[in-house]
């Protein structure tokens, strides 16, 4: 069984998040499944935490003791991830997932707006 993220964990996404958006942002701690081998049909329970800011969703699920994967999505059909697999530095983790959502909406309001 995974562990439950811990209250550092936590204190490091929000931190993260504040920093992002200049107020606080409460992350919801849920359960997901997901597949952790991408040869294998078979799905896991993971702890996750998710949070909705500027019309993107984040996921970070823990998928190990120190072993983080990030998503985000707009809608079930547009899901994206950082193009790492895994992480094992928490705070690299939720800054990278932050960082891809905001290349990706730059870019994309730049595609509209020509």
């Amino acid at each position: 069984m995974i562990p439950d993220f811990t209250d550092n964990e936590i204190w490091i996404i929000k931190t993260a998040l504040r920093e992002r958006y200049g107020r606080d942002v409460e992350p919801e701690q849920v359960e997901i499944e997901m597949r952790l081998n991408p040869f294998s049909s078979q799905l896991t329970s993971c702890p996750a935490v998710f949070w909705s800011e500027l019309g993107a969703n984040f996921v970070i699920a823990k998928i190990g003791e120190q072993s983080y994967r990030p998503q985000f999505f707009y809608r079930v059909h547009q899901q994206f991830g950082t193009g790492v697999e895994q992480y094992s530095d928490l705070t690299q983790c939720v800054v990278t997932l932050m960082q891809v959502q905001a290349d990706h909406a730059m870019k994309q309001a730049a595609e509209s707006s020509d």
